[in-house]
């Protein structure tokens, strides 16, 4: 049987309801890759469903080279922790993915040093690093380059965190989209074979994202969530205590600031509120849904609170971007949705 070219399903011409269908025999295509692809219109929701031990199991399983493409901008997401031993005696090559949404006064070298760091405090061993980005194919002929000296003619499996970016890289080294490419989580079904110039490609499913806002909305709400072009600073300047309300998806309060700043990296479609704090749980509740919005489909809300110890600091929750702090300030406290990870680190800008 044929496998779709988009998303690795075994086509099928019998059941609308399950992954693979195509009403037209002989397509190339299931229905569902089809309009993701022409009319960004997704069908069926696939954002759960797929067991990420078995994919990763899966992949432990190849003598391949492991690609591991991480979206720089949700880089906490992507962190598979002890990939190292889940993966043994794998050569991993990450991916750094989505380098144009950054902001263009990161460099190369300060976005790699970052990247190294926190690897190091995860205790992640790589081979090595390429940057990549949609724009120009930026980073396609480095990757392939480094496949070339890593696998030395072995395969290479793609994996990443759902919504990272594999498809649209492999696109990349393509030069054409073949495969299905999408702001929505779980758009590559099944492993997918691909020759890019002599070199066996395989493109793996998606982990599921553990703990991220993106599984916490509407799929509709991606288009506001998720930035489609590079991000630009959103800059506060504080005194005294403030509050900020990232639409309904989460809040920010911060005590005691002087002489400091917060600055945003969200999507530019997502709407920021600032107010002073002690007026900040009456307009949460009086604008929730309505002025504040999108919310997430979870309503239960939990609180992280810590007291203010680096000098710039971000605060980073999964799924949604981050804001810096920086300057004088008291406590740093979180709303966000039960479930939804929430990480304090040195600042990456």
């Amino acid at each position: 049987m044929m496998r779709c070219r988009g998303c690795g399903a075994l086509l099928q011409s019998t059941d609308r309801t399950k992954i693979g269908y195509t009403p037209k025999e002989g397509s190339e295509y299931c229905q569902r890759c089809f309009r993701l692809m022409h009319y960004d219109d997704l069908t069926v929701s696939m954002k759960t469903g797929i067991d990420p031990d078995s994919v990763i199991q899966r992949i432990a399983g190849l003598d391949a080279v492991v690609l591991w493409v991480v979206d720089l901008f949700d880089f906490e997401a992507g962190m598979i922790p002890g990939l190292n031993r889940k993966l043994p005696d794998k050569d991993i090559l990450m991916v750094a993915a989505k380098r144009d949404i950054l902001p263009e006064t990161l460099s190369h070298e300060k976005t790699a040093r970052f990247v190294f760091e926190r690897l190091r405090e995860l205790g992640i061993q790589i081979k090595g690093l390429i940057l990549t980005g949609k724009l120009q194919n930026m980073g396609a002929e480095e990757v392939k380059e480094a496949v070339r000296m890593t696998g030395k003619g072995k395969p290479v499996a793609v994996m990443g965190r759902a919504n990272a970016g594999k498809s649209t890289l492999l696109n990349n080294l393509m030069n054409e989209n073949v495969l299905a490419a999408s702001r929505y989580p779980g758009t590559t079904l099944d492993f997918n074979e691909i020759n890019i110039d002599g070199q066996v490609y395989i493109d793996t499913p998606g982990l599921e994202i553990e703990h991220s806002l993106l599984m916490e909305v509407k799929e509709e709400d991606l288009k506001d969530i998720l930035p489609a072009s590079t991000i630009k600073p959103q800059v506060y300047q504080l005194r005294g205590d403030q509050s900020f309300a990232i639409g309904g998806l989460a809040r920010i309060d911060l005590t005691g600031c002087d002489k400091a700043s917060c600055v945003f990296y969200l999507s530019g479609r997502l709407p920021i509120h600032r107010s002073k704090l002690t007026a900040a749980d009456d307009l949460w509740q009086k604008h929730y849904g309505s002025l504040f919005r999108p919310v997430p489909l979870e309503k239960e809300f939990r609180t992280f609170t810590i007291h203010k110890e680096m000098d710039k600091m971000d605060i980073v929750i999964d799924g949604l971007g981050w804001a810096c702090v920086h300057g004088q300030m008291k406590t740093v406290t979180v709303h966000a949705p039960k479930g939804v990870n929430v990480t304090f680190r040195k600042a990456m800008l």
